[in-house]
């Protein structure tokens, strides 16, 4: 009786194989996902448009900022940044190598080659700048939070942003 159960046995076994061939390249008793979930890149690229250029010399200035902290201050959740001479009316500018997950880009026209946004006395601007998600920055909104300026970033996106030369009334 035990021998007529083994050849039943490998009787089904050998029809089942049979009946459900393997996919090619998988090998027997892997277990294959049909729609595997989508991933994300580990890196992605950010490419800003800066439209709206004014000035004919000096360079264009962009910070990436990752978070609240530093944020328009002290650049201490600076990602990346960069300067590129001014050309035109726009300029374009690509940052490769960043994480997927929430950016703001900061811009400014540096006329004088400082490296920084100068102000008046009254802490108003005297060179262009420009921020993601264009907020209203106004004598009373005050400069915006990483928030009002963030976008998300899953894949390659390009973003633009218009100068401006002065407070948002």
């Amino acid at each position: 009786m035990s021998k007529i159960f083994r050849i039943s046995h490998l009787l089904v076994t050998t029809l089942l194989s049979l009946s459900f061939p393997h996919p090619v390249g998988a090998t027997p008793g892997t277990i294959l996902q049909i729609n595997p979930p989508v991933s994300t890149p580990s890196t992605t690229e950010l490419t800003v448009i800066v439209n709206g250029i004014l000035n004919k010399t000096g360079d264009i200035c962009l910070r990436v900022y990752n978070s609240e902290v530093g944020f328009l201050t002290n650049g201490s959740s600076e990602v990346k940044s960069g300067c590129t001479k001014i050309t035109g009316s726009s300029v374009k500018t690509v940052f490769s190598g960043l994480k997927p997950g929430t950016y703001a880009v900061a811009v400014m026209d540096d006329q004088n080659g400082d490296r920084k946004l100068n102000k008046d006395f009254f802490g108003i601007p005297t060179e262009g700048f420009g921020i993601s998600r264009d907020p209203i920055v106004s004598m009373r909104t005050g400069m915006p939070k990483f928030r009002r300026a963030s976008f998300k970033m899953t894949q390659n996106t390009t973003i633009d942003i218009t100068m401006k030369y002065s407070l948002d009334p």
